[in-house]
């Protein structure tokens, strides 16, 4: 089995040929078909979210269904399938919930085991954690949900009760945050894009925001007060705390913050003004992906046309070019868009 692989943090990751994972009583293997190079995956390979190592990145996945665990019933080798980037348990109270993305032991392919950076990738607790895809969605198209799509989606009509009319900002324009501009727009909101990179600002205008902010040149918080009264919702889709900051410091009195990008290390400290937050009686959340059950409505949207995240994708290049499309994302300005691997 081919696999992109790295050893130790932020040594050069190689293609390589390993075993194939052992297919998991309860679950199934799946041949990868299309998968994400996510800025996770670089906070991992560069030590900022520790994993064990040797490890395989990779878990924004599509494919089809390789090898069937005996314990599975419901599924067959050739189903085509997707895979929450969180994979629960399925035997805890959050899990038979429907809740597997806070599964306190939850697995994470490449995170806590060998990801879908390679021809093969197992997924445990199949009957929880498994996404069947409609024939109107190709593997491309779900590999783009796998992490960043998903997770903008349910911070957005989850935590962040987005409505039509409401003004959202979207702070930080990579995959996720335009994935959000995209979500936002569909849903009616006003979207105010705010983020450095002038490529990532006319990206964000062609999927709908209404307006884009430079905050290297303008105060993102202040504009955002001056030309809406406030954000109703707004997103940090960086995971910075000036991005946190400013993410609150927009929104209008009982306005709703949603904490995307992840907060690591010193980043996390005072991120949040809670004097702002008891203040204007704001609300705050966390989104941390979505579990399989809330795929249907996504998928619905996107068959229908509704949501097109494939037009996020500005490459899809084989697994050989995953290691340096991973060294990339040392500039923060190659996180535009997405890149998937073909392996």
């Amino acid at each position: 089995m081919r696999a992109v692989r790295y050893a130790a943090y932020g040594a050069t990751p190689e293609l390589v040929d390993l075993p194939a994972p052992d297919c998991p009583s309860d679950g199934v293997l799946v041949r990868v078909e299309a998968t994400g190079v996510c800025r996770s995956d670089w906070h991992a390979w560069r030590g900022h979210d520790p994993v064990p190592l040797p490890m395989v990145p990779g878990h924004e996945l599509a494919g089809v269904v390789a090898e069937v665990g005996a314990g599975v019933a419901g599924w067959s080798v050739g189903d085509r399938v997707t895979v929450p980037f969180v994979v629960g348990c399925g035997r805890c109270a959050w899990c038979r919930a429907g809740e597997q993305q806070v599964c306190p032991d939850q697995q994470q392919p490449g995170f806590t085991y060998a990801g879908s950076w390679a021809e093969l990738v197992a997924v445990p607790a199949a009957a929880a954690n498994l996404v069947r895809l409609p024939d109107g969605v190709d593997t491309v198209t779900a590999a783009t949900l796998g992490c960043r799509y998903a997770t903008a989606f349910r911070a957005l009509r989850v935590h962040g009760q987005v409505a039509a009319g409401q003004w959202v900002a979207v702070h930080g324009c990579g995959g996720v945050g335009l994935s959000a501009v995209q979500v936002a727009r569909a849903l009616g909101a006003h979207v105010v894009a705010i983020d450095p990179s002038a490529d990532a600002r006319r990206l964000a205008v062609e999927l709908g925001a209404h307006v884009v902010v430079d905050p290297a040149e303008t105060d993102a918080a202040a504009y955002v007060q001056d030309v809406a009264g406030g954000a109703d919702v707004s997103l940090d889709c960086v995971g910075a705390a000036v991005t946190a900051r400013a993410s609150v410091a927009g929104l209008r009195p009982r306005g709703r913050h949603v904490q995307v990008g992840l907060l690591l290390g010193d980043a996390a400290r005072d991120a949040i003004p809670m004097d702002l937050v008891v203040a204007r009686e704001l609300s705050v959340h966390g989104s941390h992906g979505m579990p399989s059950g809330g795929y249907a409505e996504l998928l619905d949207l996107v068959a229908d046309g509704t949501l097109d995240p494939r037009r996020l994708v500005t490459r899809v290049v084989d697994l050989a070019e995953g290691p340096a499309a991973l060294a990339a994302l040392d500039d923060p300005s190659a996180a535009v868009g997405i890149t998937v691997l073909r392996p």
